[in-house]
């Protein structure tokens, strides 16, 4: 059940983040750019902030 969950999860991302790029070619590269100009403390503190938020959601969801 896991196994399954997690792929779903994963394709989802995978598709989310498909549509962006096909829709919004120019402003995906545009937040590129930005990201790769932040420091690496602020962009593992966004990553650790949006995993416990994900982890969140997905337990309240699956509750």
């Amino acid at each position: 059940m896991l196994g399954a969950d997690l792929l779903a999860a994963i394709a989802l991302a995978l598709a989310i983040e498909g549509a962006l790029y096909a829709l919004f070619p120019e402003a995906m590269k545009r937040f590129i750019q930005r990201v790769s100009e932040q420091p690496a403390n602020a962009l593992r503190t966004a990553g650790l902030v949006a995993t416990v938020v994900g982890v969140g959601l997905a337990w309240l969801v699956r509750g």
